[in-house]
C-alpha cells in the first residue's frame, strides 16, 4: 500500500485534479467528509489529508510514504529523512517581508514598495534590534542571519498582518501572492525569502522498499504537469 500525505486546504484543492490526472481519485469528497483516511479508485493507495505543516512529519517518519506540501513548510521542517522528488508547479506564491508603509526610514532602505513584486533596491541594514512576526521561526532566523540583522522572532499562527498594527512586531514574514492582504492592512511586500510552490517529497526508506511504484508515480505526474503547461 503506498500512502500519500495530502496538505489541507487551497493546496488540496489543486492537487486533486493534478492526482485525478494520473488515474488517482478519491473515493469519498475530503472538502465533505470528516474522514483522514481515504481509499482511492487505486487500490494499491490511498491517502491522508493533514494540516500542511505535519506532512513532511508524516513522511518522515514513515507514516506516509509520499506527500504534498509547500516549499516553504518543507524549508521550515528541514527536509531530514526526506527525499524532494518533484517540483508540482502548484500554489506559487512567494515567502517575503512586509512592514507598515508608514515604517520609519531605515539606514540605506528603500520606499516601501506597494505591489506584490519583491524590492531589488540595496538591503535592509540597520544596528536596530527588530521584532518579526511569523509561522516561519526557523526560516526566517536564518534570512535576517543571513542580512546582518538582529532580529527578535515571534511565531504566530495566523493574522500576522495585525502584529505590526498593534505594536506587536515591526515586520511580518508571510506568504504573498496577491498583495492584497497586505494593502488592505496598509502593509507592502519588502523583501523576497523565497519563491514557494508545491512539491512531492518521499521518505528516504520508502524509496527504497517501494522505489519501482514511486518512481512510477512520480514519471507520470511530471508528464501530468509537462502536459498541463503545453
Amino acid at each position: 500500500m503506498l500512502t500519500i500525505a495530502l496538505s489541507k486546504g487551497r493546496i488540496l484543492k489543486q492537487t486533486i485534479p493534478l492526482l485525478k490526472a494520473v488515474g488517482i481519485e478519491l473515493l469519498d469528497d475530503p472538502f465533505e467528509s470528516r474522514k483522514l483516511i481515504f481509499a482511492t479508485n487505486q487500490k494499491d493507495v490511498q491517502a491522508v489529508v493533514i494540516r500542511s505543516t505535519d506532512v513532511p512529519t508524516y513522511v518522515q517518519f514513515g507514516a506516509a510514504d509520499l506527500g504534498i506540501v509547500g516549499k516553504d513548510g518543507l524549508m521550515e521542517h528541514g527536509g531530514e529523512g526526506l527525499c524532494e522528488l518533484l517540483d508540482l508547479k502548484i500554489s506559487r506564491c512567494r515567502l517575503m517581508t512586509a512592514r507598515p508603509n508608514n515604517s520609519p526610514e531605515l539606514n540605506n532602505s528603500p520606499e516601501p514598495n506597494n505591489s506584490p513584486e519583491p524590492n531589488n533596491s540595496p538591503q535592509l541594514t540597520t544596528k536596530k534590534r527588530i521584532r518579526v512576526a511569523t509561522k516561519y521561526p526557523k526560516l526566517a532566523r536564518e534570512y535576517y542571519q543571513s542580512k546582518g540583522v538582529q532580529a527578535e522572532i515571534i511565531k504566530l499562527y495566523g493574522a500576522m498582518e495585525l502584529a505590526p498594527l498593534v505594536g506587536l512586531a515591526d515586520e511580518i514574514v508571510d506568504l504573498v501572492e496577491t498583495g492584497s492582504t497586505l494593502k488592505a492592512n496598509n502593509l507592502s511586500p519588502h523583501e523576497l525569502v523565497a519563491d514557494v510552490s508545491c512539491r512531492l517529497i518521499a521518505n528516504a526508506a520508502s524509496m527504497r522498499t517501494q522505489h519501482t511504484m514511486i518512481q512510477e508515480f512520480t514519471a507520470a505526474l511530471g508528464k501530468a504537469i509537462e502536459t498541463n503547461k503545453a
